[in-house]
């Protein structure tokens, strides 16, 4: 038999205990264009219900601008649904490249590649230009589709202390044997929202001979002055070796990635990279809408500065109530409830108050680390912020959170 019974009793097992720990995902299912206040069916089969949305990467609600829609269609009907094709075969329209060299001017840099995804960007870049000669040496909180990247990759992998430059000095030096040391950061890193300490990595990158790569796809769009990225922000623009970044959050939500870089970095990855290679080019729907968004945050900065305008005054609302928040600068806010069961429960009660969020927990995030990821978007009003936050204090009150230190709510919840 195909499948036996014994393998199918072990997955129901499994699936049982994650069931039992709280730790069991569900899926909600939107009846509506991505924005702030969407309709979400939940639980599946109940009527869909209006909520405001505060877990989405819209961070620009550009989602579905009319411009941005109105654009894929044009996309849609002059260059037709789909490529059948990976790229170096058939698969590369004008658009493509016209799209590619608005993302290098954007950036900053000297050459952009276009991918499927950030995550097959991420999978691509390391095999693409490291060998077993190197070394690769990451924060050790990085996304994880670096990790899988990291892990298809010859090169040596090291880490250092989240954003402790310290350590990161003392890694550096003790790999100058290798060829080549690559540095490794999150640009904004996805779970906790702070921001990499990209001026001083690129200063010790300089100072030991190495280079630098950011995946800024928490912070493409909006953040620095003119939205270019963490490296903006930071006062490092034309310093970075690598970026990767996506399309699907601030850049219009829909999907595709990019490797934009040193030109000979992305050279290689267009001659080597295993995702770009073998997979079906970006649709001709998404890069019409993309380069409609950054037709859009090149002529204003108006979103980002809407944007920022909500993250401060959210996180002032929701320290003000007694939650505990991460600390920082990025319209991503976690709430920390540590209990992977209180964050389900917490998440499951602000949606009957009408407002949807979701519980992170293992393995999202480190065990005894749950929490409810709040994002903020250009498109949410004060009026929703305030719905929301009389919303989380409410529950708040009703699991006795508020104003709890995390050493007192874990005594009350556990880990």
């Amino acid at each position: 038999m195909a499948y036996p019974a014994t393998v199918r009793e072990v997955y129901s097992a499994k699936i049982a205990g994650i069931k039992e720990a709280g730790m069991f995902k569900e899926e909600r299912y939107i009846h509506a264009p991505q924005g702030a206040d969407i309709e979400v069916e939940f639980p599946a089969g109940s009527p869909p219900k209006k909520v405001i949305n505060l877990c989405a990467n819209n961070y620009l609600g550009l989602s579905s601008h009319p411009d941005v829609v109105q654009a894929a269609h044009e996309g849609l009907n002059h260059r037709g649904y789909g490529l059948s094709s990976v790229r170096f075969i058939c698969g590369t329209q004008d658009i493509h490249r016209r799209l590619e060299d608005m993302l290098t001017k954007f950036l900053g840099t000297e050459d952009t590649l276009l991918f499927p995804s950030c995550m097959d960007a991420n999978a691509g870049v390391f095999e693409a230009v490291l060998s077993e000669q190197d070394v690769m040496i990451a924060d050790r909180l990085v996304h994880a589709s670096i990790v899988d990247g990291m892990r298809l990759c010859k090169a040596m992998q090291d880490t250092y202390k989240h954003s402790d430059m310290g350590h990161l000095e003392e890694k550096l030096q003790e790999h100058q044997d290798k060829r080549f040391r690559l540095v490794i950061t999150d640009g904004v890193f996805s779970m906790d929202g702070d921001i990499a300490k990209l001026d001083q990595i690129v200063a010790l990158a300089e100072k030991h001979n190495a280079m630098v790569f950011v995946d800024d796809s928490h912070a493409s769009g909006f953040i620095g002055k003119t939205g270019r990225g963490t490296h903006e922000h930071c006062g490092v623009v034309g310093k970075m070796d690598i970026i990767t970044t996506t399309l699907g959050k601030a850049l219009g939500g829909a999907s595709g990635g990019c490797v934009s870089g040193r030109r000979e970095i992305v050279e290689l990855c267009r001659q080597r990279a295993r995702p770009y290679l073998f997979s079906n080019t970006v649709a001709p729907v998404i890069v019409s809408g993309a380069i409609k968004v950054l037709e859009l945050i090149s002529k204003t900065t108006e979103r980002r500065d809407t944007l920022e305008q909500n993250t401060i005054y959210w996180r002032k609302q929701l320290t003000d109530a007694g939650f505990d928040i991460k600390p920082g600068e990025s319209p991503i806010v976690p709430v920390m409830l540590y209990n992977a069961k209180l964050a389900q429960d917490v998440a499951r009660d602000l949606f009957a108050e009408g407002i949807y969020v979701v519980g992170f927990f293992f393995p999202v995030v480190a065990k005894g680390q749950a929490r409810i990821r709040t994002q903020l978007s250009a498109a949410h009003t004060k009026e929703h912020l305030d719905k929301a936050i009389a919303a989380f204090v409410k529950v708040g009150k009703k699991y006795n959170i508020l104003g709890k230190s995390k050493k007192e709510i874990i005594d009350m919840y556990g880990m």
